[in-house]
């Protein structure tokens, strides 16, 4: 993404089952999968965690498009899973369903994180949104990250919805964010004054072994490693398409804004 201002939407969806609304555990979640990489492509994806699946919009050029986009994609994954007997939900967690039931996703990239982490990665049964905005080179993504981070507690509020989780009412407005805390290099970053000092925190991270690349940086905002924009990683996944266009133009205008 090498455009000013254009978008990237990565929307992470719950699979559940029709009848019941649990979380799917059978072979349907494999089947979505297989058969959504004729329609998709490389736009569908598993997570760790089986009863997900990850829709990625292409390079959009606006917010019409993005809706006219997503608004197609989603219809396109509900009739691949309806046809399984599951049916999607979107929100931050799920209500009832326990993080020690779910079966992790065949793949090396998720061993290595259980591997890792252990039980701080088997937990995060949690659903987001990332907004990826297109800025003109990574000294911008940089300036603009610190300038953004002031704004995350707002954008979170403003996508917040998963206050349940394990069959229970935390008292918490989007206890996603809690499950997400312990893992390690999120949450809000530190002021970096230039790209070359991000840079150096990256490279300093890979040369102790501690990453092995720079996607390892998961905060609420980043300037993305491999492209020019900007990511913003810090909503629970909403609820509606209209909730999500909503968030995504807030995501746009403030980058071009500051």
């Amino acid at each position: 993404m090498t455009s000013p201002f254009t978008i990237g939407i990565e929307e992470e969806f719950q699979l559940v089952d029709r009848q019941t609304g649990q979380l799917s555990h059978g072979p349907g979640i494999q089947n979505i999968l297989e058969h959504g990489q004729a329609t998709f492509g490389e736009q569908i994806k598993a997570e760790m965690l089986q009863p997900t699946v990850e829709l990625i919009s292409e390079i959009l050029p606006d917010i019409p498009t993005a809706r006219k986009e997503m608004q197609s994609a989603r219809a396109g994954l509900a009739r691949l899973v309806g046809e399984e007997g599951l049916a999607l939900i979107s929100a931050g967690t799920h209500p009832m369903a326990l993080w020690q039931d779910q079966l992790r996703t065949r793949h090396e990239r998720y061993e290595e994180l259980e591997d890792e982490y252990q039980d701080v990665a088997r937990a995060i049964l949690i659903y987001g949104l990332h907004v990826h905005i297109g800025v003109e080179n990574q000294e911008k993504a940089v300036a603009l990250m610190n300038q953004l981070r002031t704004w995350l507690p707002h954008l979170l509020a403003l996508s917040s919805n998963s206050p349940f989780w394990a069959g229970r009412f935390t008292g918490l407005k989007s206890y996603r964010t809690v499950v997400w805390k312990p893992f390690p290099r999120s949450g809000i970053p530190e002021v970096f004054p230039a790209w070359r000092d991000f840079d150096a925190y990256v490279q300093a991270l890979i040369n102790t072994g501690s990453i092995d690349n720079g996607k390892k940086i998961w905060w609420d905002i980043r300037p993305h490693p491999f492209f020019n924009t900007v990511e913003f990683r810090v909503f629970d996944m909403p609820g509606t398409l209209d909730h999500t266009i909503a968030i995504v133009a807030l995501c746009q205008a403030l980058v071009a804004k500051l």
